[in-house]
C-alpha cells in the first residue's frame, strides 16, 4: 500500500470515528434518540394499527352489508318466484339472473324436482360455483330449521362466512326461501377490498417510517440543544481538574442548565480562592521554616564552637571539669548536636517542598559508594555488604550517601545486627536492600515510617533523631526518579528496598548556594539523623 493510500485509509478511519463517536452506545445522545424513536414508533404503530383496523372493518362491513342485502333481495324476488319443485333449467336461469345484480356475485341454487332428485343451478355453469366451495359448517347452519316464537318469526335465516382460497378472500352466504323453495348460496370475491386495504397498510407503514425518521431528527436536535451545555460543562470540569482554576462557563438563559452553569462558576471561583489562600499559607509556612532555619544558623555556629571547647575539656585527662556540672555539659553538647542536625534537616525539607532541590550527577560505583558511607560512620563491623564492584549508575553521590546513611543507621539503631546491604540489577534500575535482624516493624506503624515527625510510641516523644531522616531519604529517592519501600522479612527483621534508575536520569544542575552547608560532607557524616522513632 502506498503512502497516499495509507493516509487516505487513516483519514477515512478518523472520519468514521469522528462520526460515530457522538453516537457511542453509552452516550446520552444515543439514548435520547433511541427513546424518542421508541416512543414515536410505538405511537405510530399504535395509531396505524387502530386506523387500519377501523378502516378494514368499515370497508369489509360496508361491502358485506351491501352484498348480503342485495343477495337477500334477489332470493326473495327471483328465487321466491320459482315453483316449490323447480327444474334444473329453471334454477340455472334464475341463478344467472341473480348473478347479474349490481354486486356481481356468483350464485348457486339447490332444490328438488318433481321426481325428488336434487338439482343445481349455478351462475357460472357446470364448472362454476359449486356446493363443494361452500364450507360444511355454513351449509349445516343454512339447512337447520329454527324454532319459531315471538322473537324468531322465521325458521330459516341468512348466514355468511369469510374464507380464503388461493390467497384470495371471499364472502360466502346462504339462505333458504321462506315458505318452501330452493336453497341459495352466494360467493363474492373481496379481492378489490383486500387490494385497497393493502394499499392502506403500505401508506400507514410509510407514514410510520416517516414519523420514525422525523422523531430521530427531532431527538437529534433536542439532544444537541440539551447536551451542548452539558458537554461544555464536562470540558470545563476537565480543565478545572487539570489545575486551570480560572475556568468559567458563559451563562445564558434562565433554565436549569443556566442555573447549573452559574453553580459551576460559583464553585470554581470559591475553589480558586480557597486554593490561592492555601497556597499563600503554604508558601508563608515554608518561608517561615526557611527563614527560621537561616536565622538559627548564626547562633548555632557560635554555640557549636563553644560546645566543641567544652567537649574537649570533658575528654581531657587534666580533670579541670567540675564533676557536678559534667552531666549538664554533656547534655548541652548532645542537645546542641541534635538541634544543629534538626536545623540542617529542616533546611533540606524546605528545599524539597519549594522544589529547589537539585541533583549533581556523577558516574558512581555503587560498591565503592556504599563502602565509603559505612566506613565514614565506623559501621564496618556491624554491616555485611553484598555488592559486586563495577556496577555503575549515574546518581548524585551526596544524596545517595544521605539515603544509605539513613537506611543503614535506622536498621542498626532499631533492628538487630548484623545489617545486610545487598545490591542487584533489575532491568533498567538498581535495587539496594537494607535488611536487619530485629523484631521488624509493627503492622500499624509500617504505613507511616516515611511520615515526617511520626512517633510510633507516645512514651518516646524524644529521640536522638528529629524524625525526618527516612522522609528525607524518600525525597532524595524521588528526586532521582526512584522509590523506597519498607516491609517485614518472612524470616525476621525489616527490609528497606531502594530502587533507582541507572539509564535515564534527570538533567544535571548545580545546587543552590545554600544547599551545601559548611561541614556537611567533612565535619559530620550525612544522614546520621535517622528516623529512630519509627518503630
Amino acid at each position: 500500500m502506498t503512502q497516499a493510500h495509507q493516509g487516505g485509509a487513516r483519514g477515512w478511519t478518523g472520519a468514521r470515528k469522528g462520526v460515530l463517536s457522538p453516537l457511542r452506545f453509552t452516550s446520552l445522545r444515543l439514548r435520547l434518540v433511541v427513546v424518542f424513536g421508541l416512543v414515536a414508533l410505538t405511537a405510530a404503530v399504535s395509531a396505524s394499527g387502530i386506523a387500519y383496523w377501523l378502516n378494514r372493518e368499515a370497508v369489509l362491513t360496508r361491502t358485506q352489508d351491501a352484498v348480503l342485502r342485495d343477495f337477500e333481495q334477489e332470493m326473495q324476488n327471483r328465487a321466491g318466484a320459482l315453483p316449490e319443485r323447480p327444474t334444473q333449467d329453471e334454477l340455472q336461469h334464475t341463478a344467472g339472473q341473480m348473478a347479474g345484480s349490481d354486486q356481481r356475485f356468483s350464485v348457486l341454487l339447490v332444490g328438488r324436482d318433481t321426481e325428488g332428485r336434487t338439482v343445481y343451478g349455478s351462475s357460472g355453469g357446470l364448472n362454476g360455483f359449486s356446493l363443494q366451495d361452500v364450507p360444511k359448517s355454513l351449509r349445516t347452519a343454512v339447512n337447520r330449521t329454527q324454532k319459531t316464537d315471538g322473537s324468531n318469526k322465521h325458521p330459516y335465516h341468512l348466514y355468511w362466512q369469510r374464507i380464503v382460497d388461493h390467497d384470495t378472500p371471499y364472502l360466502v352466504a346462504g339462505t333458504r326461501v321462506i315458505g318452501g323453495g330452493p336453497t341459495g348460496y352466494m360467493l363474492k370475491s373481496l379481492e378489490p377490498e383486500a387490494k385497497d386495504l393493502n394499499s392502506l397498510a403500505w401508506s400507514l407503514g410509510i407514514a410510520t417510517g416517516l414519523a420514525l425518521i422525523g422523531s430521530a431528527l427531532l431527538a437529534q436536535a433536542a439532544a444537541t440543544t440539551v447536551l451542548k451545555p452539558v458537554q461544555r460543562l464536562g470540558a470545563a470540569a476537565r480543565r478545572l481538574g487539570e489545575g486551570k482554576l480560572d475556568t468559567r462557563l458563559r451563562v445564558s438563559g434562565t433554565d436549569e442548565l443556566a442555573d447549573l452553569s452559574r453553580t459551576f462558576n460559583n464553585a470554581a471561583e470559591a475553589l480558586e480562592k480557597r486554593v490561592a489562600d492555601m497556597a499563600a499559607r503554604d508558601e508563608a509556612s515554608r518561608r517561615f521554616v526557611a527563614d527560621m532555619s537561616h536565622e538559627l544558623r548564626t547562633p548555632l555556629t557560635a554555640i557549636t564552637a563553644v560546645t566543641e571547647v567544652l567537649e574537649e575539656e570533658l575528654e581531657a585527662e587534666t580533670g579541670s571539669m567540675d564533676p557536678m556540672i559534667e552531666p549538664a555539659v554533656r547534655l548541652v553538647v548532645s542537645e546542641t548536636r541534635r538541634l544543629n542536625s534538626l536545623v540542617e534537616n529542616l533546611m533540606e525539607v524546605t528545599r524539597f517542598d519549594a522544589g529547589t532541590a537539585r541533583l549533581v550527577l556523577d558516574d558512581v560505583d555503587l560498591a565503592d559508594q556504599i563502602t565509603a558511607c559505612i566506613d565514614a560512620r565506623a559501621w564496618l563491623d556491624a554491616v555485611e555488604l553484598d555488592a559486586e564492584r563495577g556496577l555503575h549508575a549515574r546518581l548524585d553521590p551526596r544524596r545517595l550517601d544521605v539515603i544509605l546513611a539513613n537506611l543503614i543507621g535506622n536498621a542498626l539503631k532499631h533492628g538487630g545486627s548484623p545489617v545486610r546491604v545487598s545490591v542487584r540489577e533489575a532491568e533498567d534500575s538498581i535495587v539496594i536492600e537494607v535488611q536487619d535482624h530485629g523484631p521488624g516493624i509493627p503492622e500499624d506503624v509500617l504505613p507511616h515510617v516515611f511520615d515526617r515527625f511520626y512517633k510510633a510510641s507516645a512514651s518516646r516523644p524524644r529521640s536522638e533523631g528529629s524524625g525526618l531522616g527516612l522522609s528525607i531519604a524518600l525525597e532524595n529517592a524521588h528526586i532521582h526518579g526512584g522509590e523506597i519501600t519498607a516491609a517485614n522479612s518472612p524470616d525476621s527483621g525489616a527490609v528497606f528496598t531502594l530502587r533507582l534508575p541507572r539509564g535515564t536520569s534527570p538533567a544535571e544542575e548545580q545546587p543552590a548556594e545554600d544547599e551545601l552547608t559548611p561541614g556537611s560532607d567533612t565535619d559530620r557524616p550525612q544522614g546520621e539523623d535517622t528516623k529512630g522513632d519509627a518503630r
